[in-house]
């Protein structure tokens, strides 16, 4: 197996779980100076391969049982539009291309930004048809549009095609291994920290007149749930398709705060502050991933309530010694 990003939040858990199935894996990254390297601590891939050193790697190597593309410029507030067109499209391009003719299963990340400004549940459709009437308000999303409608134009074209695809468009996900992450860490581990210093969780101010403070929404995913759906399109190998993968259930930040704090064993305190100017006219206000199609094909195991996941992530990982999976 390949995991590109493998040594990220999502990839370094599908890795833990590719390991535990006995498979080989290779992954793609660069661990630097962040301490991504405790991400693989418990479960050592059995490669690591730099970008630079991909396409000679991609070259020399046969039996390749899938590609799992994990790795991008996932920062929501990313400006440098080459560096992103070249890492987030380039490259995705490259290993669709060489999956195509190799005749490799080839899933990879797409996104929820993808959807733009979106604020009603039935524009949450991950149908081929409505991928033209999307609208993404940053340039991740843009890119990983991009990609997806590249992908899909192959397809319609008569392009080869790799022998099973799957592009999965990530909701909000939680869960360990994601400290290294930095301004695009998951609110629930930011609530988490400041809850546990003793002040209240702080929450944006609505900046639409018609939402209430701390209503805006989201489809919060438990990156367990995530890892299921990415095996379980695996071990079918006539399921491909671009899907949503979300819970179906939109969620309230204040309903998140108030879940960590009880998590957490400490008192419900929210206090709302005004939302950066970085991401004023940026902000998604709601979310909800369509899941009928991901159900249609098959997929019929139920999804982690936002209680049960955030108390499993402050149990089992964030009020532990070692919070990493």
């Amino acid at each position: 197996m390949i995991v590109t990003g493998g040594a990220g939040f999502i990839g370094s858990c599908l890795v833990a779980a590719l390991k535990a199935r006995g498979e080989a894996v290779a992954v793609v990254d660069r661990l630097r100076d962040q301490g991504k390297w405790r991400n693989l601590a418990k479960h050592a891939p059995d490669l690591l391969i730099s970008p630079e050193e991909l396409d000679a790697f991609l070259i020399n190597t046969t039996g390749i049982k899938a590609v799992f593309h994990m790795g991008a410029i996932s920062s929501t507030t990313a400006r440098d539009g080459d560096l992103v067109w070249q890492t987030n499209i380039t490259l995705s391009e490259t290993l669709l291309e060489w999956c195509a003719s190799r005749d490799v299963p080839f899933f990879y990340a797409s996104s929820a930004a993808t959807y733009g400004a979106a604020d009603r549940p039935e524009l949450f459709s991950d149908a081929p048809e409505s991928l033209g009437t999307l609208r993404p308000m940053n340039l991740y999303g843009w890119s990983k549009h991009v990609f997806d409608q590249h992908l899909l134009a192959r397809q319609a074209s008569g392009g080869v095609m790799p022998r099973q695809w799957a592009g999965l468009k990530f909701f909000n996900v939680y869960g360990p291994n994601e400290y290294h992450k930095g301004s695009m860490i998951s609110v629930v581990k930011v609530k988490y920290d400041e809850v546990m210093r003793g002040a209240p969780a702080r929450l944006f101010r609505s900046d639409r007149p018609d939402l209430a403070d701390g209503a805006q929404s989201r489809d919060f995913i438990w990156v367990g749930d995530l890892i299921d759906v990415m095996l379980w399109l695996y071990d079918h190998p006539d399921v491909s398709g671009l899907f949503n993968c979300g819970t179906g259930t939109a969620r309230s930040y204040v309903d998140l705060a108030n879940a960590v704090c009880d998590a957490a064993g400490v008192p419900r305190r929210i206090e709302f502050i005004d939302m950066p100017e970085a991401l004023q006219g940026q902000y998604q206000s709601y979310t909800c991933a369509d899941m009928s199609r991901l159900r249609a094909a098959g997929y019929d195991r139920p999804f982690t309530t936002l209680e049960a996941g955030i108390t499993r992530y402050v149990r089992d990982y964030l009020a532990t010694p070692d919070p990493y999976l």
